[in-house]
């Protein structure tokens, strides 16, 4: 077998291994999901810094491989290290989908809370109502709250579980405000729903007038050399054929 088939494979396999989903979790008891910290939510899967490690030695194995001998060693070296810095700042599949599917259902869930705060149900209950009524990753958060609530927690505590959900922070500052002051929640939330929903709106503008200028490179880079080819390099062979 040939040194770039190895490489490729060794390339190939690490990058397998960074798209591949993780392991299925096993289900939580409810004592154990009540424990979980900020601190642990906000940290990557346990199997995460395995598959960085394995992917670096990969991308180093592939260096060491295409270079070959000693100074195969110092590259292969060097490129291992450089892979498992850089592959440090990638985020995981799975939890950038949860984060994604977090901050979609947000204003869905603000929208929820407040038509169960309005209804008079105490904040308890309406956060967990909302919470079996919405299903994915932040209804697991919002049960936390509810329970946390229902438990005696304090708002800090129980709100808290929401912090490392983008476009969330309103929603807990409010919130936490409310239980203090004894002010009204349910007009803050649909505001909050409001301008979540303006926001994704406006990034979503943003990001289609984006992909029609980055449509435009490969464009250009495919017609650009077929200009020159067949516009510009027949009338240059003419002129210098009749010159010469």
């Amino acid at each position: 077998m040939s040194r770039p088939v190895v490489a490729a494979a060794c390339l190939g396999a690490a990058a397998l291994l960074l798209v591949a989903p993780g392991p299925a979790a096993r289900p939580a008891r409810r004592l154990r999901v009540l424990a979980l910290t900020r601190r642990a939510e906000r940290s990557r899967p346990s199997w995460w810094p395995d598959r960085i490690r394995l992917g670096a030695g990969l991308a180093g194995v592939a260096a060491l491989v295409v270079v070959g001998g000693w100074p195969g060693l110092l590259v292969g070296a060097v490129a291992g290290t450089a892979a498992d810095r850089l592959l440090r700042r990638v985020e995981p599949r799975a939890v950038r989908d949860r984060r994604l599917r977090e901050t979609a259902d947000l204003p869905l869930a603000a929208d929820l809370l407040a038509a169960a705060l309005r209804a008079g149900a105490p904040v308890d209950r309406s956060v967990l109502a909302v919470a079996e009524a919405l299903g994915g990753p932040l209804a697991d958060r919002l049960g936390r709250v509810g329970r946390t609530l229902e438990l005696g927690g304090t708002a800090a505590e129980a709100w808290d579980h929401l912090r490392p959900v983008p476009g969330a922070e309103p929603l807990v500052t409010g919130a936490i405000r409310s239980s203090r002051s004894g002010a009204a929640l349910a007009g803050a939330l649909t505001r909050l729903a409001d301008d979540l929903r303006s926001d994704r709106s406006t990034a979503a503008e943003a990001a289609a007038r984006r992909a029609g200028v980055l449509i435009v490179l490969p464009l250009g880079l495919c017609f650009l050399p077929a200009f020159i080819l067949a516009g510009l390099v027949p009338v240059i062979v003419a002129v210098l054929g009749d010159v010469l």
